[in-house]
């Protein structure tokens, strides 16, 4: 049995309106059930801004897990790290070309009207360490893996996978 198992996790930047919007669902739901200890339905409205800053607070806490296992490169996230869900299953043998987002082997591919998803963190770094990968002539995928997952992918499908 020769399966190679690495697993990496990447924390989302949440955009800066989501973080405000928390902070004031947070102090709406504060102020309407002070005021619902005298005035019953601001209590019910209370608690209404309490369910939407739960799930505010969801959505803003992201991280990805990418779950690189014998070929198939799978994607969870983990809101608030306390709940977890699939978001997406790749088979590399249906990967076009797996290379950093600056790459001079991406240009063939600009112009191409694939759906794009994003994984990574959300934020351009320097150095950049997001890479891009076409998958199955649909989607152009944006992860940002370590150097450990892209040697691993690397070793399954070595001509489509560049490191520039």
């Amino acid at each position: 049995m020769n399966e190679t198992y690495v697993e990496w996790m990447v924390k989302r930047k949440a955009p800066t309106y989501m973080v405000i919007l928390r902070f004031v669902l947070i102090i709406l739901t504060v102020f309407f059930v002070m005021a619902g200890l005298i005035f019953v339905p601001a209590m019910l409205i209370g608690i209404a801004f309490g369910v939407a800053a739960y799930f505010v607070n969801l959505n803003t806490n992201l991280e990805y897990e990418y779950l690189y296992v014998d070929k198939e490169l799978t994607v969870d996230k983990v809101m608030a790290k306390s709940r977890r869900k699939r978001v997406a299953v790749f088979d590399v043998g249906k990967m076009e070309i797996l290379a950093p987002v600056k790459s001079w082997h991406l240009d063939n591919y600009k112009n191409r009207q694939d759906k794009r998803v994003d994984y990574s963190s959300g934020e351009e770094k320097q150095p950049d360490k997001r890479y891009v990968f076409f998958y199955d002539g649909q989607k152009q995928v944006i992860i940002e893996p370590n150097l450990e997952l892209v040697k691993a992918i690397a070793m399954a499908a070595p001509r489509k996978v560049f490191t520039d």
